[in-house]
C-alpha cells in the first residue's frame, strides 16, 4: 500500500482489545467508535436544539435535539470520519473547536474545504479506495464505499458522500470486525456490489430519517432502511440519524414498525441519544 494511504498514528497500543468494544451514540450522524485501541468520531454536529444548518442553496433547517455531550467532553481522537460535507454532518462548533490536527477521513469535495479552513492531516478517499490506519498492534483498513444522497438532478447539487467499511484487524491481518457506516444515501445500484466485494458485516450503522429538500428525499426513510438491511445483510444493525432536524420526515417508529413486520428485530439494536451499544467478538479476545 502506498505511503498516501497510509495512516500511522503515534499512541502506543501494543496489546489491543479485539474481544469487545462499544458504539456512544451522541446524536445525529455523529458516533464514538471504540475498538481494538481506536477511538474513532464519525460526522461531528454538536449544535443544540433550536440552531439552525445551511444546507445550501439557502435552504436551512432547524435541529431539534441537543448532542448526548459537549465536544470539549470528547475523549482524545485517533481521527474523525467524515461522511460528506453538510452543517448537520460537520458544524461550526466541530470547526471552530477541534484540533486542526487531527486526521479527518473524508470525500475531496469535504477535504478541499478542510484544508481551507485549516486542517493539516485530511485523506481524500475515492469509491472504493481504502486507507490503512495503524496503532501499534491494531491495524484498520477503511474503504469508502459508494453513496448517492439525492436522485438525478439533485444529487448534482448535493455534497458528495461516502460510506464506510471497517475492517479492523491484527499485524497478521486477520479480521476481527468488520462495520458498515451508510453516510446520507438512498437505495441505488452501486450499493448492491458491497455484499460481493465487503460479505459478513458484523455490524452496521445506517443513516436514516427520510430527510426531505424541497420534497424530495435525500437520504433513507424506514422501507429504505430496511431494504440496506436486506442488501448489506449486517448480523446486527443500528439506526442512527433519524429525529434530530426539521428536514426529517420518517421517524424511528415507523422504521421498527417495518422491521418487525419483515422479520428482522432480532437484527435491530436501537439507541437514544446518549445510550451505548456495547459489543463483544466470540474468540477474539487478546
Amino acid at each position: 500500500m502506498t505511503e498516501a494511504n497510509t495512516l500511522l498514528l503515534p499512541r502506543r497500543n501494543e496489546n489491543p482489545e479485539f474481544g469487545s468494544g462499544s458504539v456512544y451514540f451522541v446524536g445525529n450522524a455523529t458516533v464514538l467508535i471504540r475498538y481494538a485501541g481506536f477511538t474513532i468520531l464519525t460526522d461531528p454536529n454538536f449544535l443544540h436544539a433550536g440552531d439552525h444548518v445551511h444546507l445550501g442553496y439557502g435552504l436551512t433547517s432547524t435541529r431539534r435535539t441537543n448532542p448526548a455531550v459537549e465536544i470539549e467532553e470528547l475523549p482524545p481522537l485517533d481521527f474523525v470520519m467524515l461522511s460528506h460535507l453538510h452543517g448537520d454532518h460537520f458544524d461550526r462548533v466541530a470547526e471552530r473547536k477541534l484540533n486542526k490536527a487531527i486526521p479527518i477521513i473524508s470525500t475531496r469535495h469535504a477535504t478541499s474545504y478542510l484544508e481551507k479552513v485549516g486542517f493539516t492531516r485530511t485523506h481524500a478517499l475515492e469509491t472504493w479506495e481504502p486507507i490503512e490506519v495503524r496503532k501499534g498492534g491494531a491495524t484498520l483498513r477503511l474503504t469508502a464505499m459508494p453513496g448517492t444522497h439525492g436522485p438525478g438532478p439533485l444529487g448534482a447539487v448535493l455534497p458528495p458522500v461516502m460510506g464506510s467499511m471497517l475492517d479492523f484487524g491484527d499485524e497478521e491481518g486477520g479480521t476481527h470486525l468488520r462495520m458498515y457506516i451508510s453516510g446520507d444515501t438512498l437505495i441505488h445500484e452501486r450499493l448492491r456490489e458491497i455484499p460481493r466485494r465487503f460479505p459478513d458485516v458484523d455490524l452496521a450503522l445506517l443513516h436514516l430519517g427520510g430527510t426531505r429538500v424541497l420534497g424530495i428525499m435525500v437520504t433513507m426513510d424506514a422501507e429504505q432502511g430496511v431494504e440496506a438491511m436486506r442488501i448489506v445483510d449486517p448480523r446486527t444493525a443500528i439506526p442512527i440519524h433519524y429525529n434530530d432536524y426539521e428536514a426529517f420526515k420518517s421517524p424511528l417508529e415507523d422504521f421498527k414498525q417495518i422491521v418487525s413486520e419483515a422479520g428482522l428485530q432480532d437484527r435491530v439494536h436501537y439507541l437514544s441519544h446518549g445510550d451505548t451499544y456495547e459489543f463483544e467478538i466470540p474468540g477474539a479476545g487478546n
